[in-house]
């Protein structure tokens, strides 16, 4: 059989380090563990008007995560926390394939930025800054390598998180500053920190809608390759 094509979005630099132009970018990690979960991983470039002709061509959509942060007025804040760092032609191509990918009913994976994102495109909202609202908050932006785990998180019984990775808590990396909200109508929190700070949600409907707050490319825990394992198995039906 073929592999599933995944699409995976890309991050975006202005000129300088690698290139005097403005130039994408990419964890190398991020193809690895497409790969080795046996789908075949390509690149979407910020195009928002092609947002359709990529859903076209692929079978599961892929969004990534990054050091920067969706617009607080795509999820109806007015203030805008000084820690916040936009994207915005990423951010709308972002929002474009993702929403196309629901109307699809198309695979779905969203990591860290991109489970915030898909939070958004699902109707959600974010916490702009854990350590301004979440007292004892742990640290969610881990000084130790990303390759370790940095916290643990509770997965929810019952959620297509728990039927994955087929344990109750799960040792996970962590480099975040903001977080999923709430949980409007559809949507399912299935993992969360010892803190209280939700670390991951489904659709409720969808074949294979999932985001985790953490960084399952790192493959910190075998729960992380089973992850991206049922993902491309999801993309392949």
């Amino acid at each position: 059989m073929p592999r599933p094509i995944i699409g995976l979005t890309l991050d975006a630099e202005a000129p300088g380090g690698y290139s005097k132009l403005p130039w994408y970018a990419l964890r190398e990690n991020y193809f690895a563990a497409v790969t080795r979960a046996g789908g075949l991983p390509v690149a979407l470039p910020h195009e928002p008007e092609q947002a359709e002709a990529y859903l076209d061509r692929i079978d599961g959509l892929l969004v990534t995560g990054g050091a920067f942060d969706v617009d607080p007025a795509l999820f109806g804040d007015s203030a805008r926390h000084a820690t916040v760092k936009t994207k915005d032609r990423r951010t709308a191509f972002e929002l474009a394939v993702t929403r196309g990918a629901l109307v699809r009913d198309m695979a779905l994976l969203g990591i860290c930025g991109g489970q915030q994102l898909m939070h958004v495109a699902l109707g959600g909202r974010l916490i702009q800054h854990i350590p301004d609202e979440i007292p004892s908050a742990l640290a969610h932006e881990q000084p130790n390598p990303r390759d370790q785990p940095g916290h643990s998180v509770s997965i929810t019984p019952g959620t297509l998180l728990h039927t994955i990775v087929g344990r109750d808590t799960l040792e996970v990396n962590s480099a975040h500053h903001q977080a999923v909200r709430d949980a409007p109508a559809g949507v399912m929190i299935n993992a969360r920190a010892p803190d209280g700070v939700i670390e991951g949600i489904e659709a409720l409907g969808k074949s294979f809608c999932l985001g985790v707050q953490w960084h399952p490319e790192y493959s910190v825990s075998a729960g992380d390759e089973r992850i991206f394992a049922a993902f491309v198995v999801a993309a392949g039906r």
